[in-house]
């Protein structure tokens, strides 16, 4: 099987990463994996634990493996570093299994959205205090791991013109 090319949204909370992966995905006709985590929380009898982030991480990336080889690209509304970088900040260690699953999983491009826009409430969403910090830790990572990135910035109209103006280099 051909595996698909991966454009990943990642950041901190409430930076626009939703939203993004989704208008950019129905303007350019691109499949979208949406974030796992929420679903999977939120069919939870209580709050979630630090073994409940393996099976996130899995759940995040089994649709890859249904794509067809037609779908040369796909977009990852979050991965893997998404749930390192929070195991790390909430349990102080990461599962083995999830560093594994982040390393096999190659991602052509990440967009790293700046959580310069007003946090949003949400009953999942745990960290309004110090986004700053935490894209910081996104940052440090990404470079560390020598990741291809493109940080996503401004008001909410600048901010959809970086993700496009991205996509349309990419397919020029």
């Amino acid at each position: 099987m051909i595996r698909p090319n991966i454009i990943v949204f990642t950041g901190p909370e409430s930076s626009g990463k939703s939203y993004l992966a989704k208008k950019v995905a129905r303007q350019f006709g691109l499949p979208l994996v949406n974030e796992f985590a929420r679903d999977y929380i939120q069919q939870l009898k209580g709050p979630y634990v630090q073994s409940d982030l393996l099976k996130i991480a899995k759940g995040q990336y089994e649709p890859i493996n249904r794509l067809s080889e037609n779908d040369q690209w796909v977009i990852l509304d979050t991965d893997a570093l998404t749930i390192k970088i929070w195991s790390e900040e909430k349990y102080q260690s990461t599962h083995p299994e999830i560093i594994k699953l982040l390393d096999q999983n190659t991602v052509s491009h990440y967009l790293l959205c700046k959580p310069d826009i007003p946090w949003v409430f949400d009953p999942q969403r745990e960290n309004n205090s110090d986004r700053e910090r935490l894209f910081n830790i996104y940052l440090e990572e990404l470079n560390a791991r020598k990741e291809n990135f493109t940080i996503v910035e401004g008001s909410f109209l600048k901010r959809e013109q970086i993700a496009i103006d991205f996509f349309k280099k990419l397919f020029s």
